[in-house]
């Protein structure tokens, strides 16, 4: 039998079509049901569905009035409130293109990413570094007075024009925005029995930060469309905190990376009466872990692989828990093959590339800027997702890794290029390489290895380098000083090897 799921067809995207409209749309049949809390230790902010539509539908007036327009692109710097979602949705509802980006860029960072985007206006939170560029800046406190301006029209249109962005690490080593249309939240419904198990009663608590879009779209956006109510911590609530709150307040779903479950397991968890399970993506979670929660909640966590430019699409579930060693299952829906080197499926149980199908209603519209990078994906009617994989015989899939070098920063995808290019730069370093070390079972830093120019400059000069070159997550934990660096017979630098000789090397 060959690798190759198929599981459609999916109900089609109606037309016209807003994504923000159908976000929301759910809530307006109960605009009393309580749509987010935002918690604390000692209570919660509680917005109904009727405040959230509201402030969206207010929001998207004040970027109209600020003279924004349809098809105008809004890059998103903001850090972790409420203010991110609302803003999202908000210029969406008025076909102004909102495109996040994490609040731990730097300065030099940031302005790289909207030379390439070319943003009409910078959406501007306090003490976020913002991007040298011509872009008009708004500021963020302008949201508060916009929620209480009369409702926008709702822009709607062809489900696959373009409605958000989202940068990710391209393989050449530069972040690339990733288009998506308005029919990608559409396909998330394929997640809600494919992955989530979820209801309209449902209370899901996420554990990640409003401005990361994992969170955006597990712990908002779909709960939001189904109906049920989203939990979010708000910042400063420690790992440890979170089983307190999953209990006070009731809890059905937990989702969260796999770091935040080592974390909370540290503490005993006292008992979850109404958690039915947890949620886990980002990076492979850890057996030793799966079973401690296990353990712990008598519950299973369901993980699902995916990437930015289709979300995830390889998930477990409650009606379909993954086999040992697997992922899981392609979501009912989707469309899913491992390929070998000629393209074609490979036999199940054999090693190949993961294959997601080109009309995939999830898959992205293609890299801004980069059409012939966004067609080199494409091949013969499959979208190459980089993953390599193996497809058992009853169609589960299990992960082998990339098929390049990307590092896994806890749960964000980095190009270890991005990473020696700031280090490059310093001028006493020749070369360097950037890998992926284990350092305990179950985690992962990133490590640099480099040749000194000259003079060593010692760890301490590098980490103060990277801490105004590169975001806290792309920033190495181990630094390694070598003559020269491993390279293949061909005179390219050989990551496997690094990372094999990094105790010995000198």
């Amino acid at each position: 039998m060959l690798s190759l799921a198929d599981h459609r067809p999916f109900a089609p995207c109606p037309a016209p079509f807003n994504l923000a409209e159908y976000v929301l749309a759910r809530g307006a049949a109960q605009p009393d049901r309580i749509a987010l809390q935002v918690l604390r230790l000692t209570g919660a902010e509680r917005w109904s569905y009727a405040r959230l539509t509201e402030a969206v539908r207010g929001i998207g007036t004040g970027f109209l009035r600020a003279g924004l327009a349809p098809g105008d692109r809004l890059l998103l710097r903001l850090g972790n409130t409420v203010d991110f979602p609302l803003a999202y949705l908000g210029a969406i509802a008025v076909g102004v293109v909102p495109v996040p980006s994490s609040s731990q860029l730097t300065g030099p960072e940031i302005t790289a990413m909207a030379a390439a985007l070319n943003p009409a206006a910078v959406l501007a939170g306090d003490g976020i570094a913002l991007p040298e560029h011509a872009a008009r800046v708004l500021p963020a406190i302008d949201l508060t007075r916009w929620q209480a301006l009369p409702p926008c029209d709702w822009d709607r249109g062809n489900p696959d024009r373009l409605a958000y962005m989202v940068f990710t690490s391209g393989s050449s080593g530069r972040p690339r925005a990733v288009m998506h249309a308005h029919r990608a939240i559409w396909a998330r419904r394929m997640m809600w029995d494919g992955w989530y198990g979820l209801t309209p009663d449902d209370r899901l608590l996420h554990a990640g930060a409003f401005n990361w879009t994992y969170t955006l779209g597990t712990g908002l956006m779909d709960p939001w469309a189904i109906g049920a109510t989203a939990l979010i911590p708000q910042p400063g609530i420690e790992p440890a905190q979170l089983p307190l709150l999953m209990k006070r307040f009731d809890a059905t779903i937990f989702a969260a990376a796999p770091g935040v479950y080592r974390q909370l397991l540290k503490m005993p968890v006292p008992p979850l009466p109404r958690l039915r399970h947890g949620l886990s993506a980002g990076e492979k979670l850890p057996d030793p872990t799966r079973a401690a929660w296990e353990a712990a909640t008598g519950t299973a966590v369901y993980e699902a692989l995916g990437m930015s430019e289709v979300s995830t699409y390889i998930s477990a579930s409650p009606a379909r828990p993954a086999a040992p060693g697997t992922a899981g299952y392609p979501q009912p829906g989707r469309r899913v093959a491992v390929l070998g080197d000629d393209g074609q499926p490979v036999a199940r149980g054999a090693p190949g590339q993961l294959a997601v199908a080109a009309d995939d209603p999830g898959l992205m519209l293609g890299y801004w800027g980069a059409e012939e990078e966004s067609a080199a994906r494409l091949q013969g009617g499959w979208f190459l997702t980089g993953d390599m994989a193996v497809m058992a015989e009853d169609g589960a899939i299990a992960y082998l890794g990339r098929d390049d070098d990307m590092l896994n920063a806890g749960g964000y995808r980095v190009s270890p290029l991005e990473i020696e290019r700031a280090f490059d730069a310093h001028p006493g370093v020749a070369e360097s390489a950037a890998v992926e070390l284990p350092v305990r079972e179950g985690v992962s830093v990133i490590a640099l290895a480099y040749a000194p120019q000259g003079a060593d400059p010692g760890e301490d000069a590098l980490q103060a380098h990277a801490q105004a070159h590169l975001a806290r997550y792309k920033q190495p934990r181990l630094y390694r000083a070598m003559s020269a660096l491993p390279r293949a017979a061909n005179d390219k630098l050989d990551r496997r090897r690094l990372r094999q000789e990094w105790g010995t090397s000198t």
